[in-house]
């Protein structure tokens, strides 16, 4: 899929980020990140690591670990490519919102009026849902609707107007504006979009508009047959086994909700231009680094703007996105206040690798203050739930979830798509080791709960929403 998606230490007093170069401080942290890199390579299992720090739009550091190719046994260096997975939607976001200061786009354009026979279910849907994930479209990637015989099978090639059409013909999640939900059909749409608008492929778009004047040389949009120098493999594990990436169709290779080439040496480029107006003035990157709110006025659940996830670490700022498609992940993270910026890029496949954790371990060592305080679980006073929960997670695995346990909207939104894939991943996680609640929270007459799960190969964080009568509402998964 190319989705998506913070350790406590005691700092010493007067504990400083390190940001000069060339200085016994800067080469122990360094000699730090390596280790550090290093250490999480062979505890993921990742074939290799791309690493970009990046202090006020200048290069830090830029290093590669471990292998690039496998086979031919080629090691990572700073300019190999990587997939960026979703990290490519703020890409497309951004040239989005090129077009609305230009006046070609309106954020509160109804999206019929680009797609003018869309379903009448479409109604509510603007703009700006579909750049902040709130319109309420299904996620055409699912694993029902990507398998052989399935509307969106991923090694034959769509038009844009047949990918269209056949999200035309899929059922809403929810009502507009009513929830979140992370779906890439949103950006699919956005790229077709960017093309109605400009006659143009939003890749050809996005050349000529940001990759060419920032001289970020490297990024394109993906291409099996051309020719491209030290380009990565991309790799998952299978029982435990390195494999190559499953081979896609080009089209489906090619859409908007993340399918780029890039290097660190060319992030650092990106990250640099975000710091100025470059590509678009301040209001807008503004805008995009807002939480979307939802139609009752509260910010989405997931703190989302338009391509980037916005929050905080220990008071500091910081907007952030990650990225898995095709045997690679990536993640970016940017403390705004600290005009710091960390990015890591792997070749390995999402229920195995966590960038994330790169990117956070990494920025901690530069600057303490960025290392996420731990969170430690609470009281479980009702360890039925807890059981019911542990339980519920065997029975995914086990391919024996039983749809009467969920409201009628989460079987809609759940069954079968979203278990046919959730099950292999979770059984290859392993046993269940250990359940811990973090978080228990009332919403009218819903309970929600947050647990943490260690499996032998991975550890996930649960959401899971009850009714009043015990019916499972809402259920996501991510990573720690």
């Amino acid at each position: 899929m190319k989705k998506i998606r913070t350790l406590a230490v005691c700092v010493l007093a007067g504990a400083a980020p390190v940001w000069a170069n060339h200085s016994p401080a800067t080469d122990e942290v360094d000699g730090k990140v390596d280790a550090f890199v290093q250490g999480e390579l062979q505890k993921q299992h990742i074939p290799g690591v791309e690493l970009g720090v990046y202090r006020d739009g200048q290069m830090t550091k830029a290093k590669g670990y471990g292998l690039a190719n496998v086979e031919w046994n080629a090691a990572v260096t700073p300019d190999t490519i990587f997939q960026s997975g979703s990290v490519g939607k703020q890409f497309t976001a951004t040239a989005v919102m090129m077009l609305v200061e230009e006046g070609k786009v309106g954020l509160e354009d109804p999206i019929k009026k680009y797609f003018p026979d869309a379903p009448e279910a479409w109604n509510d849907i603007k703009v700006h849902n579909l750049l902040s994930h709130t319109s309420g479209l299904g996620e055409y990637e699912s694993g029902a609707r990507t398998k052989p015989g399935g509307p969106f099978y991923m090694r034959l090639d769509y038009t844009e107007d047949e990918l269209y059409k056949r999200i035309a013909d899929m059922p809403m999640d929810f009502k507009t504006g009513e929830d979140w939900a992370y779906r890439n059909t949103n950006y699919v749409l956005l790229g077709i979009l960017i093309h109605k608008v400009t006659g143009k492929f939003y890749g050809d778009f996005l050349q000529e508009r940001i990759f060419k004047p920032l001289g970020m040389n490297r990024t394109r949009i993906i291409s099996e047959e051309d020719i491209i120098p030290r380009r990565a493999a991309g790799y998952r594990l299978v029982k435990g086994q390195l494999k190559n990436q499953e081979w896609v169709s080009p089209s489906l290779n090619s859409t908007a909700d993340g399918a780029l080439y890039f290097t660190v040496e060319d992030l650092q480029k990106w990250d640099a231009a975000l710091y100025t107006e470059k590509l678009l003035k301040k209001a807008s990157l503004d805008r995009m680094w807002t939480v979307e709110k939802l139609n009752d006025g509260k910010p989405n659940k997931a703190d989302y703007g338009f391509g980037w996830g916005v929050g905080e670490v220990n008071g500091h700022r910081i907007v952030s996105h990650g990225g898995a498609w095709q045997g690679f992940t990536c993640y970016i993270a940017r403390y705004v206040d600290d005009k710091f910026t960390v990015v890591a890029l792997t070749n390995l496949d999402s229920g195995h690798s966590n960038p994330a954790k790169i990117v956070t371990g990494v920025a901690a060592i530069y600057n303490p203050a960025l290392k996420p305080v731990e969170q430690k679980p609470i009281a479980d006073k009702e360890p039925q739930v807890t059981q019911m929960v542990g339980e519920l997670l065997r029975s995914i695995a086990d391919g024996k979830a039983k749809p009467e346990q969920f409201t009628e909207e989460a079987r809609k939104r759940l069954f079968p798509d979203e278990m046919e894939e959730l099950g292999p991943a979770l059984k290859e996680y392993g046993d269940l080791k250990t359940l811990e609640l973090m978080e228990r929270t009332e919403e009218g007459e819903r309970r929600n709960y947050r647990y943490r799960a260690k499996f032998g190969e991975m550890t996930l964080m649960i959401s899971m929403g009850l009714t009043k009568d015990d019916k499972i509402a809402r259920l996501n998964f991510s990573e720690e």
